[in-house]
């Protein structure tokens, strides 16, 4: 019995000692914190094992001597005081031995002080954006994976998956401060060996740390299910001398300042078609098709198709402000500081001939640098009428109302003011909605039970017109629905109201015009 028990202690007692070499086991990582954090693991599993090693060989020791067949007899008690207090004691101590070094580990672990530099991380579908504090540098982080890997059709390598075109630059021995938020929905960066797994919150700033002490490459990957592409989101950190890091804050601004002049450069240079949709077609597999697919046929309710689409279809000079600026509430980025005018005019003009489009537009970087007008003076501009305010408003309330009444019609084009047919709206609405609307509510109009709310037959819906039109235009204040008055004009509005109202068995029969937006709340 007594070997047994020994051979028992060596066993729990080795599994320990012999973890720091194991595979299997946390790693020490290459940070203070991610070493305060490896050895808080240790005494765990050291406590753990103590543990285990006390209850399993009572029980072991009592099964063979107080076993029937060596004519034990149980015995017969209700209850003892001191085992009470043993196993209530006990415990406590030991979690409280657990718990003194853990508190001392989180307090570090979660406070970014003093820091020597700091960076903004920024997470969106599916890449990172860095912003060096201070310095003048940043840039986007995305997988550069080889689809051919991906696909199946190529051996993996030892990083798939963990491999970037611009890898985030850190030097050793100093102390970084990160600051995590996110441009669309819940991301995690996290690197193992930093010790560091912080969530990146839209409309949030957290905050992390990290002070690496050994050159190297680091890789991680977004921690947290943030849509169709999560695992394309890897992390990976160079780790530099502080020399080396200096030197590359200069290569970084230099490529800067040479991008911006050739981005001047660009300007004045003319593509032919061939070579906008060879660059183009490169661009929108790295950057678009994620979302909208390779073939332009988007995801139904979630991404739009662009074969056919009234993007596609519509204004060169639309096209190109949706794809610079993004489209606020939905999915929709901004590639202004993603992509040059170059490249974005070389996208745009691959979507407006690709896949059975054919529209034959051909976009330069001029184009794009103009806000999207054409080269030629042959077409008017998209933009409304600019409108001035009076130095001083009237001192009367009728006056003022007056005042604001005429701010309004100037502000509002005649051609947005006329009335438009039921078809004309329902055309324009479901566009308007499958863009805007669909994300949350489905395509279908069936909503997202528990999160968002179905339009079939919804008593918003289906009751009195102005309080439709409220929520839309001024949003729900307590829930995800966004006020829509500064992202649609009136007349679109107007058109989606009237599509929501009849739509998928809905059949009110109402008709809003952008007179009634205009007019709301008066």
């Amino acid at each position: 019995m007594k070997r047994l028990l020994y051979g028992l202690m060596v066993l729990f007692f080795a599994v320990p000692l012999a973890a720091a070499d194991m595979p299997l086991n946390m790693t020490q990582g290459v940070t203070e914190i991610s070493g305060k954090v490896y050895d808080l693991h240790m005494i765990i599993l050291y406590i753990c094992c103590a543990i285990g090693v006390v209850v399993f060989g009572i029980m072991i020791y009592s099964m063979i001597y107080h076993r029937k067949s060596k004519g034990a007899v149980p015995a017969d008690f209700h209850d003892s005081t001191k085992v009470e207090i043993a196993w209530t004691v006990v415990p406590f101590l030991i979690l409280i031995g657990m718990a003194i070094p853990a508190t001392k580990t989180l307090i570090a672990m979660e406070d970014p002080s003093d820091a020597e530099l700091t960076i903004k991380v920024t997470g969106s579908q599916w890449k990172w954006h860095y912003s060096y504090f201070n310095e003048d540098v940043e840039f986007y982080s995305l997988l550069s994976t080889p689809a051919d890997q991906i696909t199946g059709t190529e051996t993996k390598t030892e990083t798939y998956l963990l491999e970037v075109d611009k890898p985030l630059v850190l030097p050793i021995n100093r102390k970084v401060r990160f600051l995590m938020t996110s441009d669309d929905v819940i991301h995690s960066w996290w690197v193992p060996a930093f010790a560091v797994k912080k969530d990146a919150n839209p409309g949030f700033i957290n905050e992390a740390w990290t002070k690496i002490d050994k050159v190297g490459t680091y890789r991680g990957q977004c921690a947290e299910l943030c849509g169709k592409d999560h695992g394309f989101m890897p992390v990976v950190v160079e780790a530099v001398s502080e020399a080396d890091f200096e030197q590359w804050l200069k290569d970084q601004k230099q490529l800067t300042a040479d991008a911006k002049a050739a981005a001047e450069a660009s300007l004045s240079q003319t593509l032919t078609f061939d070579e906008l949709m060879a660059q183009g077609e490169q661009v929108y597999m790295g950057r678009c098709a994620a979302c909208h697919q390779p073939n332009g046929a988007g995801l139904p309710g979630v991404f739009p198709s662009l074969i056919g689409s009234p993007i596609i279809k519509g204004s060169v000079a639309g096209h190109i402000d949706i794809v610079v600026n993004g489209q606020p509430g939905t999915a929709m980025q901004a590639f202004a500081k993603q992509l040059t005018a170059t490249e974005i005019a070389a996208v745009v003009t691959y979507e407006r001939n690709a896949w059975g489009n054919d529209s034959g537009d051909v976009v330069q970087a001029a184009d794009v640098n103009s806000g999207g007008a054409p080269s030629d003076a042959s077409s008017a501009s998209d933009k409304p009428t600019p409108v001035t305010l009076p130095a001083e408003l009237p001192a009367t309330q009728p006056e003022v109302e007056q005042v604001v009444a005429d701010v309004v019609e100037e502000a509002t084009p005649d051609v947005v003011m006329d009335d438009l047919s039921m078809d004309e709206l329902m055309a324009m609405g479901e566009q308007v909605y499958l863009s805007s609307c669909a994300a949350c509510h489905q395509a279908a109009g069936t909503g997202l039970p528990g999160a968002f709310p179905a339009l079939v037959g919804s008593p918003l819906v289906m009751g009195p017109v102005e309080g439709h039109l409220e929520v839309v235009i001024n949003g729900q204040p307590g829930t995800a629905m966004q006020g829509f008055s500064s992202i649609l004009s009136p007349q679109q509005l107007a058109a989606v109201v009237t599509y929501e109202r009849n739509a998928w068995g809905n059949n009110t029969g109402d008709a809003v015009q952008a007179t009634d937006v205009v007019g709301h709340g008066k």
